[in-house]
């Protein structure tokens, strides 16, 4: 028995480690093909994420051109109530001073 523990439990331990490794060498094989197949997937991704993005910097400034034009006209407004309500106060204290 201690024969064949010291001659045949290193050949037996040898012959897993090959299976192991060989094991091990499929399996990174494996792993290789798939990560080829995902970078593809992802370089098709980016190449539409590019072709995407004149079309969202073109929408960005549209909106940026609208925002400005809205705060123009927003700014417009608030002056011309402005005016209205100063031409009223005004009106108002002309009277008043004119009836003392």
């Amino acid at each position: 028995m201690v024969e064949f523990l010291q001659t045949g439990l290193p050949i037996i331990l040898y012959i897993v480690a090959i299976a192991a490794i060989i094991i091990l060498i499929i399996l990174l094989i494996d792993i290789i093909k798939v990560l080829k197949k995902v970078n593809l997937i992802v370089e098709d991704v980016d190449k539409k994420v590019k072709s995407l993005d004149g079309a969202f910097r073109m929408i960005d400034s549209a909106t940026d051109r609208i925002s400005i034009v809205m705060d123009k006209v927003t700014e417009g407004i608030a002056a011309f109530l402005l005016g209205i309500f100063n031409r009223k106060s005004k009106k108002g204290d002309e009277s008043n001073e004119e009836g003392k």
